[in-house]
């Protein structure tokens, strides 16, 4: 058996990064004594579930509350996410941290027109704004399935801009993470989808803090990036390329609001504390290693790289099961959850690597599978 790997070193700082805005969007931890079924409402271990964003705030990270990772939309139904930004939101005026909290569509029912996605939009945008929270206008299944043009686009979110109460984050999120959000903007064609997401910025840039691409294509989040109106910042979604976009060029750079930074988040703290000293180098030496990982636990069907991430949180000690809203756990294969283990042990990711070995090899034994696995991926 090889030596366990290191801890990460803590980052105690509660500073918030400097150079770039960044927000982890956290996962729920589910209540595994719950008696619930796969269609009742969700069941939250409410205390591991804030506990972990006081995790983040203490590493300086922001939070993003109630967006996919949140499992929403898998899981996680309208109600339970309007407490969840309720709850978050108070934690975060008790310590003074950074949020950003998520409204969508998710409480219509399928065949909802478009006034009634614009309506849904809104209470749930009021919503937020009553927590105190900075918005981020989700990508809407309802308005993918209402909208016949990039005209009902701009018609909905031109009317949600004019009333937001402080400016928004705009959130398109690609069909590899939402096979139901294919032709957003009003078209298959991304560049024409381009055209209309400006068009929409453009009309009100007073009301849009940034935007939140997720569509794991580099080059194309690049060229929309330096195309923004001056002030609007673009925050990368991209859990394949986020330390070159959060790096930038000489054109300008990503900011980043990040399902990855959950399991990752000691390791961008500390990178992002190089990035504040001007040593984009130092920044990249950190995080580029990181970026198998990320791929590993983002691939197809991208959509359940939740399992992943919670897998991860239950072998770094952050909660004590791996059990997840909807029963989600069941999304990935064993060999695929061990592959993540490996891979985040090999990062030093666990602050107790035995902790981490113990709870992989008990988890093989659960799914019946033979040799579990130690840090640094010897047999035990």
């Amino acid at each position: 058996m090889t030596a366990p790997g290191g801890p990460t070193p803590a980052v105690a700082s509660p500073v918030a990064p400097s150079a770039r805005a960044v927000f982890a969007a956290a996962h729920v931890v589910a209540d595994p004594f719950a008696d619930v079924s796969p269609d009742a409402p969700a069941a939250v271990d409410w205390d591991t579930t804030l506990a972990f964003r006081h995790h983040l705030w203490s590493l300086g990270l922001g939070v993003a509350e109630a967006m996919d990772t949140a499992q929403r939309g898998m899981g996680l139904g309208p109600d339970t996410a309007a407490e969840l930004i309720r709850r978050t939101a108070a934690e975060a005026r008790a310590v003074g941290g950074a949020l950003v909290c998520g409204a969508g569509t998710d409480q219509l029912a399928p065949g909802a027109d478009l006034p009634a996605v614009a309506a849904a939009y809104e209470r749930q945008l009021a919503h937020v704004e009553e927590c105190g929270a900075r918005p981020v206008l989700m990508a809407s299944r309802a308005l993918a399935a209402a909208a016949r043009g990039a005209e009902d686009y701009e018609e909905v979110y031109g009317r949600l801009l004019g009333q937001a109460a402080r400016p928004v984050v705009l959130h398109w999120l690609g069909p590899m993470f939402d096979p139901a959000l294919t032709g957003y903007w009003g078209s298959a064609d991304l560049d024409e989808a381009t055209e209309t997401f400006l068009r929409v910025i453009a009309g009100h840039p007073d009301r849009v803090d940034g935007v939140k691409v997720s569509l794991l294509d580099a080059e194309r989040e690049k060229a929309l990036r330096r195309r923004l109106p001056p002030g609007v910042r673009c925050y990368t979604g991209d859990d394949f390329h986020y330390p070159e976009l959060i790096a930038g060029d000489e054109h300008g750079h990503s900011d980043a609001l990040l399902g990855v930074l959950d399991p990752l988040a000691p390791l961008a703290a500390r990178a992002l504390r190089s990035l504040d000293e001007g040593d984009t180098r130092g920044f990249r030496r950190v995080l580029d290693p990181t970026v198998p990982l990320a791929r590993h636990l983002f691939e197809a069907p991208t959509r359940f790289y939740k399992t992943g991430v919670v897998l991860l949180a239950w072998l770094a000690g952050h909660q004590d099961h791996f059990t997840m809203v909807g029963g989600l756990q069941s999304a990935r294969s064993l060999p695929h959850l061990r592959r993540a283990y490996e891979l985040a042990d090999g990062l030093d990711l666990f602050p107790d690597p035995g902790l981490a070995a113990a709870r992989m090899a008990r988890l093989a034994e659960v799914y019946g599978g033979q040799g579990a696995y130690g840090p640094r991926g010897a047999r035990v």
